[in-house]
């Protein structure tokens, strides 16, 4: 990291504290044709990283700073009259099922904004079955190939860029915010958040709402 720009510097300086700093960046990404145990044994091990890395909260807060983030800026306006929000999301890491501070957040979310905020979380081990994946983060790689990622303008303005012939735009904006790590969430807490369990499997699949939470007609 003392070889990054200071630009990069003042933001993730955090990098120094996660658990993954030191790991083969391939450990997190599936390779061409890789199946059966060699992925279940390299997917493990990349959950047991961010079980144990001491920034993963960290993610949570800014998770949910980018969903508030879309909604005040294209959610709403898009869709003025919405009184509900999915969202999808995977089972571990940052804003996986057991995240208590992803719950917190989404609960002030929920009590901003007056939407219900459900929440369905893939299967462990799927995480690839999210369209996002394919349509966006695949695209987004190919577009910054080769490109030298010297500041956070050039990250953005890459992401910005990318596009498809079928239809794909990519609105980005740098997020400055502050995000203190060793954030520690009590029992308390979490248990003021207003979640209410889906009948099935509830632990991935949950609604969280506010005071100011509308109701939907039936």
């Amino acid at each position: 990291m003392q070889s990054w720009p200071a630009t990069l510097m003042e933001f993730w300086s955090w990098h120094v504290e996660a658990a993954c700093g030191a790991v083969d960046i391939s450990l997190f990404y599936s390779p061409e044709g890789e199946r059966g145990p060699r992925k279940a044994r390299r997917e493990r091990a990349a959950k047991e990283i961010c079980a144990r890395c001491k920034v993963a909260e960290v993610c949570a807060a800014f998770a949910v700073a980018t969903i508030r983030r879309w909604w005040q800026m294209v959610g709403k306006v898009a869709y003025p009259d919405a009184t509900r929000l999915l969202v999808t999301a995977d089972a571990g890491g940052s804003n996986g099922y057991r995240s208590r501070l992803w719950k917190v957040e989404l609960g002030k979310l929920a009590a901003e904004t007056g939407l219900q905020v459900t929440v369905c979380h893939f299967p462990p081990g799927t995480s690839k079955w999210n369209r996002i994946e394919h349509r966006l983060f695949s695209q987004i790689s190919m577009n910054w190939r080769g490109r030298p990622l010297v500041s956070h303008e050039v990250i953005v303005d890459l992401i910005g860029a990318t596009t498809t012939r079928t239809g794909l735009r990519v609105r980005a904006e740098l997020d400055r915010g502050a995000y203190p790590t060793g954030v520690k969430v009590s029992d308390a807490e979490l248990a003021a958040v207003p979640l209410t369990r889906h009948d099935w499997h509830g632990e991935w699949n949950y609604t969280i709402t506010g005071p100011r939470t509308r109701t939907t007609a039936a």
